[in-house]
C-alpha cells in the first residue's frame, strides 16, 4: 500500500507545507518578521548586537505592539533572536545554530516521516562527496576527535545500553565529518538526515535490537576511510564512503525487515 507520500504524487496532490504561492499575502507579523531580518542584514548586526526597543519597532513599522510582539517571537522560535529581561535587557540578535535548525526541519516530517530508503538515498549521495571534500583537509585535531568517538565502539558491548550508545555514536562519527566538511550546506544536509534517523522510531529499534551488529564491518570501513582522508586520496575517500554507506543501507534495511517481521507476528 502507498504511504502518504506516495498517495499525494499518485493523486497529483501539491504539499503546501513546502511553498507560499506567488501572489499570496502575508501576515502582518510574518511580514514584519521578514523585514527585520533585512534590518539586521543592512545594518550589519553580529550575534549579540542588541535589536531597538520595543516602541521603536511599533513606530518603525507602524505596528500595533501584539503585532510586533508575534513578529519577535517567530524569530526568538527560528533561533535567530534572543529576549533578556532585566536591567541591560532586551532583544538581541542570537547566534544561529545548525541543531536549532534541523531540530525545526525534522518537525516537518512528524507525521510523515521519510522512510529507511529516503534517508539512505540522501546518504547514498551526499556523504561520498564530503568525503572527497575532506580528503587531505582533516587536520591532526579532527583526526582525533573522530578517533575519540570510534573508541567508544571499538569493542564488543557489555551490555543492550552500552550497544545502543555505540551505535549512535557510529552516526556520530559521521555527523562530525559533516560538520568539518569545506561546503557548509553539503555538510548540513549530511547532518539533516542523520538527525531525521536519530529521530527515526525504526532505526531506534534496530540499534536497541540485541542482535549481533554491523559495528566490526562499520568500523573496517572507517579506519580505511580516515587514512584515505588523511592521506589525501580523494577517490578512495570518496570511494570507500559509498561503499559504507551501501553497506549500511543493507544492513539496515535487512534488521528492519526482521523486526517487522517479527511484529506482525506478534
Amino acid at each position: 500500500m502507498p504511504d502518504i507520500s506516495e498517495k499525494r504524487r499518485l493523486n497529483g496532490e501539491v504539499d503546501k507545507r513546502l511553498f507560499t504561492p506567488a501572489g499570496k499575502t502575508r501576515r502582518r507579523p510574518e511580514a514584519i518578521a521578514e523585514l527585520m531580518k533585512d534590518y539586521i542584514r543592512s545594518e550589519e548586526l553580529r550575534p549579540g548586537d542588541r535589536l531597538p526597543q520595543e516602541r521603536d519597532l511599533i513606530d518603525r513599522f507602524k505596528a500595533a505592539k501584539g503585532t510586533v510582539r508575534e513578529a519577535m517571537k517567530a524569530l526568538e522560535t527560528q533561533g535567530l533572536v534572543y529576549t533578556r529581561s532585566g536591567p541591560g535587557g532586551g532583544a538581541f540578535v542570537a547566534t544561529p545554530s545548525a541543531q536549532h535548525a534541523m531540530e525545526l526541519l525534522s518537525t516537518h516530517f512528524f507525521f510523515d516521516q521519510p522512510s529507511l530508503s529516503d534517508i539512505y538515498a540522501i546518504r547514498k549521495a551526499l556523504e561520498p562527496e564530503v568525503a572527497a571534500l575532506l580528503a587531505g583537509r582533516v587536520s591532526a585535531d579532527q583526526l582525533a576527535l573522530l578517533e575519540g568517538t570510534i573508541r567508544i565502539y571499538d569493542h564488543p558491548p557489555g551490555d543492550p545500553e552500552e550497544q545502543y550508545r555505540q551505535r549512535v555514536a557510529e552516526l556520530d562519527f559521521h555527523s562530525q565529518l559533516a560538520q568539518m566538511c569545506p561546503n557548509p550546506l553539503l555538510g548540513f544536509l549530511c547532518g539533516l538526515m542523520h538527525n531525521l534517523l536519530r529521530g527515526l522510531p525504526l532505526a531506534r529499534q534496530i540499534y536497541a535490537d540485541p542482535a549481533p551488529s554491523s559495528r566490526e564491518e562499520g568500523l573496517s570501513f572507517q579506519y580505511r576511510l580516515m587514512a584515505a582522508l588523511k592521506d589525501g586520496r580523494v577517490d578512495d575517500s570518496r570511494r570507500i564512503a559509498a561503499e559504507h554507506m551501501a553497506f549500511a543501507e543493507a544492513y539496515m534495511l535487512a534488521r528492519a525487515e526482521v523486526i517487522e517481521r517479527s511484529e506482525a507476528i506478534e
